[in-house]
């Protein structure tokens, strides 16, 4: 989970992006203008930011300039726009812009954008930490384990602990599921779907992408189809979590 800014001026468009990263278990924050945005900036550091460069007050870029003079771009910035000339990208990215993003922006480059820019931010916090700290012990490797076992291993290792006699993973209970063979066969099917993208949901944290990959959808018919069935993608999450 990532705390993310989204300035842009179109409430449209702020409105859908906090609902795609909501659901993928970020907490958004969302400013209209540059003012805004320097507000939130001036009280905290987000994970990422997702600018638009054509804004009434202050555009993008002119922004983007003021954080890097006042050593305020700490955090990835991912530029938008829809009428952005490859100029204005260039110029960005030499300012310190992480990556471009052409409107209407597509859900997968959405996505992967925000990936490697948390990523990239990310690394840079580790790098920072790690160059003030000792060089750590290394860490025995445990080959062919399953990743807890692996973990507990470790675990073990560091402590100084001996590493207690694995035992086979549990299978996960199941919920079980009925439905009445009276109820028309539309809304039998419709509460088996809802049973089953809920049991998936849960199993993966509210992680949209897992759940498509999971279920084998595509991300944008998977939004639509839960949409349909009036389930929540980030309750979901968050009641697992």
């Amino acid at each position: 989970m990532a705390n993310i800014l989204v300035v842009d001026d179109e409430m449209g468009i702020r409105e859908l992006l906090s609902e795609i990263l909501g659901d993928e278990g970020h907490v958004v924050t969302m400013a209209e203008n540059a003012q805004q945005a320097r507000q939130i900036r001036a009280t905290s550091t987000p994970d990422l930011v997702l600018l638009d460069i054509w804004m009434p007050d202050t555009d993008g870029v002119t922004l983007l300039k003021e954080w890097q003079r006042d050593r305020m771009l700490t955090m990835p910035v991912i530029m938008m726009s829809g009428h952005a000339t490859i100029d204005t990208a260039v110029e960005a990215t030499r300012i310190g812009a992480l990556n471009f993003l052409e409107k209407p922006i597509s859900l997968q480059k959405l996505l992967k954008a925000v990936q490697q820019g948390l990523s990239r931010g990310q690394e840079t916090v580790r790098a920072g930490t790690l160059s003030t700290m000792a060089r750590p012990a290394p860490i025995p490797v445990v080959a062919d384990a399953p990743p807890l076992a692996a973990s507990a291993a470790v675990a073990h290792a560091v402590a100084g602990i001996a590493q207690p006699p694995a035992e086979a993973p549990r299978p996960p209970e199941e919920k079980g599921f009925s439905v009445s063979f009276e109820l028309p066969l539309r809304e039998a099917r419709d509460a088996f779907e809802r049973a089953y993208f809920e049991h998936h949901l849960q199993r993966e944290g509210g992680s949209m992408t897992r759940v498509a990959e999971r279920t084998g959808l595509e991300r944008t018919h998977l939004y639509r189809k839960l949409k349909q069935l009036g389930v929540e993608p980030g309750k979901l999450g968050r009641r697992n979590g």
